[in-house]
Parts: structure tokens; sequence; C-alpha cells
């Protein structure tokens, strides 16, 4: 990335990613953190009703607010859902898994958004990619299965990883569907439409538990949580990766994605957990391989 043949947008665009990936990891570390105390569906609803406000004022700033892009509204409704099944699933995960855990399944995402994409784009794969692909979904598993290859030859897998696989494979279906779908919609108004049936679909499949929820008792945790979801993860995240994707191929921002396990070890460490055991650390190696060879792919294309 430090490479003669970089512009200085290009470099921008870097560190845009660099700190998106940050706050996308963050999100792990801070999730398991309150896992336990707050319903999944409840603190998915909250963190989507106040994203929904700050996209909403980010799509009226742009004046992007405008009646045809609501047309066929059913398409965010399909959006919400699979969006919303990943956050749920996701914390429903992490009152289990270990974060470093959850952060190496989060990066096969993009080999399953490459098949999704294969199906529904018939968007074709490069060899190269497709290597890097591979790597990081090996390094992947060694760290899911804890660099125990005992524990992998047994399929030895933990319940928090297994309900967030089944998570991402909503977020990774989800990534095509965004493209199959939009129909000239700029990026902040359909995020908004998307957590506008989102935040619907959790106040009704939730009520329940949104309703259970004694919000004034709270521990205070959960709250920084919900702030940190809303203000960094949705907002921040956003305008980092919008900006990014303006000036870097979409091949470079997917492979970000791979320094979650990296980042997420440093949160733990930050937040007082131990080192993760030397195993795991070839792992968390493999994903910076992969993330490394997308990089120079696209360094040499173009």
């Amino acid at each position: 990335m430090t490479g003669a043949g970089l512009t200085s947008d290009e470099v921008r665009g870097h560190l845009a990613m660099l700190g998106f990936s940050a706050l996308v990891a963050g999100s792990f570390s801070l999730g398991a953190i309150v896992a336990n105390d707050i319903a999944p569906q409840a603190i998915t609803a909250a963190r989507f009703v106040l994203a929904t406000i700050v996209m909403g004022m980010v799509a009226f700033l742009q004046g992007d607010l405008r009646r045809e892009y609501w047309q066929a509204p059913w398409r965010y409704f399909v959006l919400g859902a699979l969006f919303t099944l990943y956050f749920v699933l996701m914390f429903e995960g992490l009152k289990t898994a270990n974060p470093v855990s959850v952060a190496a399944v989060f990066t096969l995402m993009p080999l399953m958004s490459a098949l999704f994409g294969w199906w529904l784009l018939r968007q074709v794969t490069t060899p190269r990619m497709a290597l890097a692909l591979g790597i990081a979904a090996c390094g992947a598993l060694w760290v899911i299965f804890r660099g125990d290859p005992a524990a992998l030859w047994a399929f030895d897998i933990g319940r928090g990883e297994m309900i967030y696989f089944v998570g991402c494979i909503a977020h990774a279906l989800y990534t095509p569907m965004v493209r199959k779908l939009n129909r000239g919609e700029g990026a902040a108004v359909f995020t908004f439409g998307m957590l506008v049936a989102g935040s619907v679909i959790l106040g009704i499949v939730g009520f329940d538990d949104i309703r259970a929820t004694d919000w004034a008792a709270l521990p205070g945790m959960v709250w920084i949580t919900i702030a940190y979801l809303t203000l960094f993860s949705t907002a921040s995240s956003f305008f980092l990766l919008q900006y990014a994707s303006l000036r870097l191929p979409s091949a470079k921002v997917m492979a970000y994605s791979y320094l979650t396990p990296a980042w997420v070890m440093l949160w733990e460490i930050g937040l007082g957990s131990m080192l993760p055991p030397t195993p795991l650390l070839f792992g968390i190696g493999a994903t910076i391989i992969a993330l490394l060879m997308l990089l120079r792919k696209e360094r040499a294309t173009g």
C-alpha cells in the first residue's frame, strides 16, 4: 500500500478502509461485553432506529429524499430482513463465542458473497482472487477451530460461531442483492430505506423483547455500545466506505474485511483481554496474506 505507484487519492482511500475495518471490529468486542445484558432483537432495534434517524438526516442533507426512490418498497424490506437477521444472530452468537473467533467467521463473507454474486449477477471471480479467498477461508477456519486440528477433524464448532455463521450467510446474500435491487438510488437514501424497513421488521418480530426490556435500568455499557454501533459502526463507517469506494477498486475495498480478526485482537487487548494463543495467530496471519494478495492483484491491473 505504500508503493510508489499510489496516488494521494488512493492513499486516502486505503486510510479510510483501515479506519472502516477498525470501527467494524469494535462492534464485535463491545457486542460481546453486553450480549448477555440485553436481548439481541432489542439492541438491534435500538441500533436500527437511531441509525435510521442519522441516515435520514444524511439523505435529507444530500437532497436524496425523492418520491421516485420509494417505488417498489418491497425491495427495502428484503434487504432490511437480511440485515436485521445478520445483526440479531451476531449478538446471539456473541453470547457464547469469543469475539476473535466471530471475527474470523466474518472473513468467510467475501467467499460467500462471491458465490452469491455468481448466482445472482453472474459475476466471475479471477483465479488470484479465488486463491486469496481460499487462503482467507483456511485461516478463518483455523481460528474458528481454535488452532486445534482434532477439533477441525471432528468439526467441533462452537454454538455461538455456528449461529453467527448463519447470520453471515444473510449478510453475504445482502451484498449482491443491493446491486440487484438498486434502481439508481443514492447510497444514503438506499441505506435509509433499508434501515426504515429493518426497524419496522424488528418492531413487529421483536416486539415482546423490546417491551420486556427495562431500558432505564440497562447498564451504561449497553448504551455506550448502542451509541458506538449507531455513530461509528453505521454512520462513520458508511462515510468511510463511500469515500474509499470512490477511490479504490471494489476488490481492494472488500479485501479489508480480512483485517477484522487482527483489529478485534487489538480491541480485546485494549479492553483488558490476554493475547490469543499462538496457534490462532497463524490463522489471523493467513487472512492478512489474503488481504495483501487482493491488494497486489488490483495494483497490477490498475
